[in-house]
């Protein structure tokens, strides 16, 4: 059924004007941001149809929903008939200001008090890439984020990643801790040996000036698995 075709007090736009954007369900905050359907699908059919959208490059059990549409690529969104280019830009300019927004909030935190914090803030920043990244976060004494930096790019190897250059942007941050983090594209979390013998050659060279190793962390589109949970450490 056509918006216009609903009961005024339940269409989207009015509702969200009369009880604030809290009444609406995900689907008609989409529905507002897509405005029109096409022939024989309205708004809020394709709005539906993007809430239960699967990546067609990550993992299929890991992306639905609206916090899933956070990772969606251009090319995700292109199964969606009717969403054309202008739409599709629409919407992924308005999900990477959601990124941002979040982003930004959690790097408010004081401290990264706990594992799930830190993965939560990691997932926003890494877990949408298409290709391996090496990222560092550097911490003061009170575990609060000093800077982010991506490091590397790439297959991640002990020969990839050089110690000497974290140690030194470690020094150069004043850091007393940093958290070690990259993401798995494929989509799963688990660490591989190289993951494992990795941490222990940065732990080893940061441990020279004093810094210390509080977690290596893999993300990949809806999960995240900390090492130090998982006593890799």
């Amino acid at each position: 059924m056509p918006l216009k075709d609903l009961p005024l007090a339940a269409q989207p736009r009015e509702k969200l004007l009369a009880r604030g954007a809290g009444a609406l369900s995900d689907a008609e905050l989409l529905a507002l941001l897509l405005r029109t359907g096409i022939k024989g699908k309205g708004v809020l059919q394709m709005a539906h149809e993007l809430l239960q959208l699967k990546s067609k490059t990550k993992r299929s059990d890991g992306f639905d929903g609206i916090a899933g549409l956070l990772h969606a690529s251009a090319e995700d969104l292109k199964q969606i008939k009717g969403l054309g280019p202008a739409k599709c830009a629409e919407l992924l300019a308005v999900l990477e200001l959601a990124r941002r927004a979040l982003a930004q909030q959690l790097k408010a935190r004081t401290v990264f008090a706990t594992p799930e914090a830190v993965k939560h803030y990691l997932q926003l920043h890494l877990a949408a890439r298409t290709h391996e990244v090496f990222a560092v976060l550097f911490l003061d004494v009170q575990n609060r984020l000093l800077a982010m930096e991506e490091m590397f790019r790439g297959t991640l190897t002990q020969t990839s990643v050089y110690p000497r250059e974290v140690v030194l942007r470690a020094l150069q941050h004043q850091a007393a801790a940093v958290v070690l983090a990259h993401n798995h594209p494929s989509g799963t979390v688990q660490p591989s040996r190289a993951d494992e013998a990795l941490t222990q050659t940065l732990k080893a060279a940061l441990a020279l000036i004093d810094v210390r190793v509080l977690d290596h962390v893999i993300v990949a589109p809806g999960d995240a698995l900390s090492m130090a949970e998982r006593g890799l450490l």
